[in-house]
């Protein structure tokens, strides 16, 4: 650590960038003299598609909403703004969208940054060159790479550390907005750079990822202080009414934590084993003996692809006779629309699956439910057929669209009408992903697979200037 090392003070505004970004937090940032603000903007939590498509979960009106209060502070405060995982999945496409909305927002204000771009996007040669040196290994429950399922993957993204934050940092970046990254990563780089204490700077980025999340009461708040100094960090809500407790500040160690006291993280692990929480005021929470481990530089590979295609209908059944005997219903239902698509596609059908999920009795586990459990009021059944194309699925359904509407529980019965909400009955769902890689790639360079490019706005908006 350096030499009169003054304490860092990091504001994350928001659990990811455009979940709502609160101006009077913003203000009391600055007022307490915060010197970096830095979030994520992106997650595998919504599924691949976002990876595959290189799209955004989050509406271009919320992204940009955030970080137009967020830009305004740079400007005014003159201190960084650091955004990883840009546009959701970390892709390129992810990224040049949430840039192209940054220079949007500059246009319009007049103002000058110096923008870095850090790409973490990876060609499939790339992966396999490193496959192929054995470089790369599996994490549970995968197996072993090969080519065929590297080629398989739309995009691929390698987690990056904190190492190019830092990098760009040294070279005078205003604003960074980065591929795909670790959550901690983001919040960590800054203090690092600074000559802060490498356990506390990755363990106040852990408990901060998430923004007001590490709070007592999370509805108060969307953002978080963290205060880094030689002996540990602090940590403490923006508004007040809210309060940081050792309880929500420590219990955030087990969120998408396998390991409540161990967190691995590009080139080391986060050990807190010993860790010692202390509510040293109403509001905050102080955090001390937080250790990192040096170990061999490893970055998380994430690839996704695209798959078969969908198509959805929907059910409400309010039928005593049915919700009384759901499970025989569900089997009756399946194995009729099944063969209605046999005997209406033949070979013509190629590879299909037809699923029911009800819901209000096992739709979200998918187990057998207990015996002796009451009937509900009523159920949703939704039933979605996968096919090979678009075509093949919704055609699928235009067949079995009688029997999932008018099915009787038993023969001789007179023809039921359930309640369908929609019509047309049939929507078509679209195409769907998948994740393809759950490995690590080892490296030397922590730099390596990262691409680093530079938007100039600092001299002239009419001159701006991009190079790598």
């Amino acid at each position: 650590m350096a030499q009169g090392f003054k304490p860092v003070k990091v504001f994350v505004p928001v659990g990811s960038l455009g979940a709502g970004v609160r101006a009077e937090e913003v203000d009391a940032a600055l007022a307490r003299g915060a010197d970096v603000m830095a979030m994520d903007a992106g997650s595998t939590d919504s599924g691949a598609a976002y990876l595959a498509t290189g799209t955004s979960k989050n509406s271009r009106g919320a992204v940009r909403a955030d970080l137009k209060l967020l830009m305004a502070a740079q400007a005014k405060a003159k201190i960084p703004l650091i955004v990883g995982t840009a546009g959701q999945a970390g892709a390129d496409p992810n990224v040049d969208w949430t840039v192209d909305i940054v220079r949007e927002i500059a246009r319009e204000n007049g103002y000058r940054p110096k923008i870095a771009v850090l790409y973490s996007e990876q060609s499939r040669e790339v992966i396999k060159a490193k496959n192929a040196a054995g470089k790369i290994r599996p994490l549970p429950p995968a197996g072993p790479l090969d080519d065929a399922v590297v080629d398989e993957c739309l995009h691929i993204v390698a987690l990056m550390g904190p190492e190019p934050y830092v990098a760009a940092l040294e070279a005078g970046a205003d604003i960074i907005i980065g591929g795909r990254s670790t959550d901690t990563a983001v919040l960590a780089c800054y203090p690092l750079w600074k000559g802060a204490p490498i356990g506390p700077s990755w363990h106040a980025g852990k408990t901060g990822e998430c923004g007001g999340q590490c709070t007592a009461f999370t509805n108060l708040g969307s953002g978080v202080m963290l205060t880094i100094d030689e002996g540990g960090f602090e940590v403490e809500p923006l508004l007040p009414k809210n309060v940081c407790t050792v309880h929500s500040v420590s219990a955030h160690m087990l969120y998408e934590n396998s390991n409540p006291f161990r967190l691995h993280e590009p080139g080391g692990v986060l050990d807190v084993t010993d860790a010692r929480y202390e509510q040293v005021s109403e509001t905050r929470v102080r955090v001390t003996n937080s250790r990192w481990e040096p170990q061999p530089y490893t970055m998380k590979l994430e690839g996704a692809s695209g798959g078969q295609y969908q198509t959805i209908m929907f059910i409400g059944i309010t039928d005593p006779d049915v919700l009384a005997n759901l499970d025989l219903f569900e089997q009756k239902m399946h194995h009729s629309l099944t063969r209605r698509v046999q005997r209406t596609l033949g070979d013509a059908a190629g590879k299909f699956d037809i699923s029911l999920r009800i819901y209000g009795w096992n739709a979200v586990s998918g187990r057998a439910v207990p015996e002796g459990t009451p009937p509900p009021r009523e159920v949703g059944v939704m039933c979605v057929i996968t096919a090979e194309t678009q075509e093949l699925a919704t055609q699928m359904a235009k067949s079995c669209n009688p029997y999932f509407f008018h099915m009787p529980l038993r023969d001789g019965v007179e023809m039921p009408s359930y309640g369908f909400p929609f019509t047309p009955a049939d929507i078509a769902r679209g195409q769907v992903f998948e994740f393809k890689l759950q490995h690590v790639v080892e490296l030397d360079d922590p730099l390596e697979l990262v691409r680093t490019a530079w938007i100039d706005l600092s001299a002239d908006a009419s001159k701006e200037t991009t190079h790598a």
